[in-house]
């Protein structure tokens, strides 16, 4: 079986879908599935990659674009190119695993099968949150709609320019309810959760005889031991990822007890001096992007995960890297992590938005001894792994693709 992969991004670019999209890739390839990549090309890296059998072609996709959502939908030159012509009437299944919707039309005309792999809320939400910010709730939105004001919010709670905030009104309002009947002309459509795929049901019920639930594949690496009894936050400064109610959360503990937690950050490179100083004052340790060894180093001083998201997170990976690694996990109880944690002896759930509820689960985990830390943490690695499998989901993902091929 031929299967064409158009993602915009591909690892070690992007975040945990991009991830899951090479993951994928590599392991069609090693079953013996006929895989080819195209993705964008940034500087430094060449036209073309092998990694065994499975081929990467990358192309001046998105330039200095940031907003990949859109970006990618412009460059509808390059689908009709003779490159791009020939890998579609090669492939048996075009496989879209983010935003480049405008490939499920080129696929279709040349009759080809599509599997759109969602990874977020953009079938039934502009934003791809499902998350009004203008409520600090789920959003009840209309069918494929955005409010103004909900968009509004967003782009500021995430430090968007006044250029930047009008180009998301227009594009949102307008090109954002067009994306979800892209996305409805596709064969076969993957959720990563069941929590996900029940959510975007429920809003349009024309995709449920369309939609799959596979897990995303995982990446199972030697746990790292603890040596510290910090606790580790990994979502920067998005409001989406509950930073500002950590922070509300850690000064109100800070009120009742006189002891300060190291919190260590990520995602922190570009930070005022001021507000990094604030933050230490609340036990805050911050880094920039951490890979290979520094990530060690730093996830050995960890003891215990914070994912204190407010949106619906469909399959967070942080949650995957903290079970497999024998962490704790304090959580939102939302989106697909219940789903996630299910049967996992040292993980606590929050309300999510309830700040006391998170410093206080903070101060009991702080309490554990190290005999309870460590069987906690074995135990939520033993069923995490015995639940999900990479040969369970990637198997299920050809059944899929063999019923339309």
């Amino acid at each position: 079986m031929n299967i064409l992969v158009l993602s915009e991004l591909i690892h070690p670019h992007g975040s945990g879908a991009e991830l899951a999209t090479f993951l994928y890739a590599d392991m069609l390839s090693k079953m013996g599935c006929n895989v080819a990549v195209v993705t964008n090309r940034f500087v430094g890296e060449p036209n073309s990659a092998k990694i065994g059998s499975l081929e990467i072609y990358r192309l001046p996709l998105l330039g200095e674009a940031i907003d990949t959502k859109y970006s990618i939908l412009r460059r509808s030159d390059v689908l009709l190119t003779d490159f791009m012509r020939r890998m579609i009437r090669w492939s048996d299944i075009v496989y879209v695993p983010r935003f480049w919707f405008s490939a499920i039309l080129a696929a279709k005309a040349y009759s080809k099968p599509v599997v759109t792999h969602l990874h977020d809320y953009i079938p039934v939400c502009p934003l791809a949150t499902l998350h009004d910010k203008s409520k600090t709730r789920q959003c009840d939105c209309g069918r494929f709609q955005c409010s103004a004001k909900c968009i509004y919010d967003f782009e500021k709670a995430h430090g968007r320019g006044t250029g930047e905030m009008i180009a998301s009104l227009a594009l949102n309002l307008s090109l954002g309810r067009v994306l979800p009947r892209m996305v409805g002309l596709s064969d076969a459509v993957i959720c990563v959760s069941r929590a996900q795929r029940d959510l975007i049901v429920r809003k349009e019920p024309s995709f449920r005889e369309k939609i799959h639930v596979v897990y995303n594949p995982i990446v199972t690496q030697t746990a790292v031991d603890v040596e510290g009894k910090g606790f580790g936050y990994f979502g920067g400064r998005d409001c989406l990822k509950g930073f500002y109610l950590l922070c509300k959360a850690l000064a109100d503990r800070q009120a009742t007890y006189s002891e300060q937690i190291a919190v260590h950050a990520t995602k922190f490179q570009d930070i005022e001096p001021n507000v990094s100083e604030l933050l230490s004052k609340l036990g805050f340790l911050l880094y920039g992007k951490l890979d290979g060894a520094k990530f060690k180093a730093v996830y050995r001083q960890i003891q215990t995960v914070l994912v204190p998201s407010l949106w619906n997170e469909p399959w967070p990976y942080v949650v995957v890297e903290a079970l497999t690694q024998r962490r704790l996990l304090i959580a939102s109880k939302i989106g697909g992590i219940p789903e996630q944690v299910e049967g996992c002896k040292g993980v606590f759930l929050c309300e999510p938005g309830d700040k006391k509820q998170l410093a206080d689960t903070i101060e009991m985990v702080k309490g554990l001894n190290d005999d309870q830390v460590s069987d906690f943490g074995l135990q939520s690695r033993e069923v995490f792994l015995r639940r999900f499998n990479n040969e369970s989901s990637v198997r299920k993902f050809i059944r899929i693709c063999e019923q339309l091929a």
